[in-house]
């Protein structure tokens, strides 16, 4: 999938690296926005569900290139607070922060079938990875962002033309593109007594952001 570069207003300029933790970034796209926030001056956390090795090399690419990053397991199907208490532990060992600075929710998978073949089964699966996956993982992390962050959804062009082999998949990125147009969605959460709004961005068009 083609990504602008440009429209993401996130900038590395500042005192301290800017953190950016990309979700399913051991492979594909995921692997691919990585190398291409390393290159551009932030430092990478990286999730996996599988394949921990390809986790590793990415972050030893990232490495090379003279930032820093770690890799932590996560199943896009729920345990979310169990992945915030690791990260911030991650956070606090390795950088000496107690936040991030932009969420990449990128982790997805595939269950082709036709509008006619789709079983309950393969609909549930990606409904919980892509979508409830995303709104849930954003609304246990929005407490360990900074101020000035970003939230950035993956999404695909399969939501503007029509692939009869993907239509729940479609269909669950559709949910993900309206979440994110949202002005404001109530994503907000209160640390050290400070109130934080997010605005959200598609890797397309769309922005979140996070502000004191």
């Amino acid at each position: 999938m083609s990504r602008s570069w440009t429209a993401l207003t996130i900038s590395a300029v500042t005192t301290s690296p800017k953190i950016a933790l990309i979700t399913g970034g051991n492979r594909g796209i995921g692997r691919a926005t990585a190398l291409e926030v390393a290159r551009r001056g932030f430092d990478v956390i990286v999730t996996y569900r599988t394949h921990a090795s390809e986790a590793d090399e990415v972050v030893a690419s990232i490495t090379s290139l003279g930032c820093t990053a770690a890799a932590l397991p996560l199943d896009m199907g729920g345990a979310f607070d169990e992945f915030a208490i690791v990260l911030a532990d991650t956070l606090r060992s390795t950088w000496g922060r107690d936040t991030f600075d932009f969420l990449i929710n990128n982790a997805g998978t595939q269950r082709p079938g036709s509008f006619a073949d789709a079983t309950e089964k393969d609909f549930d699966f990606l409904v919980d990875v892509a979508f409830k996956g995303v709104f849930f993982l954003t609304q246990k992390l929005v407490p360990l962002m900074a101020d000035n962050g970003a939230i950035i959804n993956i999404s695909s062009g399969m939501t503007r033309f029509y692939v009869p082999q993907r239509v729940v998949y479609s269909a669950v990125k559709g949910a993900v593109e309206v979440l994110t147009r949202l002005p404001r969605t109530g994503a907000r959460s209160t640390r050290h007594s400070r109130q934080h709004h997010c605005s959200w961005r598609s890797g397309h068009r769309l922005q979140w952001r996070l502000a004191a």
